[in-house]
């Protein structure tokens, strides 16, 4: 392993949760907290100690996420046996940009799964407690993993990279795009309207009101980026569509 590229990797990967998670902070938790008080889905905001909690965490699972990338992208003995590639041509433009879709459903599907797993009673105290020690969690909360599970969260890159090709900037928009939804998620506000969840396209996008249903009950809403699996599987809370538009409703 060359030091070079885990620190370049782990400076990227940092870059994005520090620099998106502090500007939803700023925005939502410093600047306008007292204006927009009113919306926020929980209405009290967690403690000095839950936010260094939540960084101290995604710290470590930044560190985690940087070692899986290295092992797997930039560790020859490994790579040759991925689909990786650097050459856009080599598979067409075309390719390039209809795989985009596919990556976050995959995503999505693998997540759901996952999800589920780390919240059956014997996994849940080992892998996913740390997560939901912020049950009205904040922009920090992104990546506040424990290590066990930032491991299985990393697991996604190996099951893209030995499944389909993949290029370099395929995973460069991917993690982009993931880290921007993954700190609206734990926003704690909605940025969609109000009667979103209810249009052709909103019912099956998750929401910052979703996920936050999940940290706040534990049960049900497991899905990451859309709510497919979740009303599929009858998983999606019985209340979120009623408390989504009760929220819409609150005035100063």
């Amino acid at each position: 392993m060359k030091w070079g590229d885990f620190f370049s990797i782990m400076e990227r990967i940092g870059g994005r949760y520090f620099l998106f998670g502090g500007i939803a902070f700023l925005i939502f938790y410093v600047l306008f907290r007292n204006r927009w008080a009113y919306k926020k889905i929980q209405r009290k905001f967690p403690r000095s100690k839950d936010y260094i909690r939540e960084i101290g965490y995604s710290i470590i699972t930044i560190a985690i996420f940087t070692s899986v990338t290295v092992f797997f992208v930039k560790n020859p003995p490994v790579t040759q046996y991925t689909f990786y590639y650097r050459d856009i041509a080599q598979h067409g433009w075309f390719y390039f940009f209809a795989i985009f879709p596919l990556l976050f459903i995959i995503h999505d599907t693998y997540f759901y799964w996952m999800h589920r797993w780390m919240h059956l009673p014997s996994v849940f105290p080992i892998f996913h407690k740390v997560h939901h020690l912020s049950t009205n969690p904040s922009p920090w909360a992104a990546y506040a993993f424990h290590p066990l599970e930032a491991v299985v969260e990393a697991g996604i890159l190996p099951v893209f990279l030995f499944t389909l090709p993949i290029h370099f900037l395929h995973l460069l928009v991917f993690f982009l795009v993931m880290i921007v939804y993954n700190v609206y998620g734990h926003l704690g506000w909605e940025l969609y309207p109000a009667g979103f969840n209810k249009t052709v396209v909103g019912k099956w996008i998750n929401t910052s009101f979703n996920h936050n249903q999940h940290h706040q009950f534990f049960k049900g809403n497991y899905g990451l980026y859309f709510t497919f699996w979740d009303r599929m599987m009858g998983t999606i809370r019985p209340d979120y569509d009623q408390k989504f538009g009760e929220l819409g409703t609150r005035s100063a």
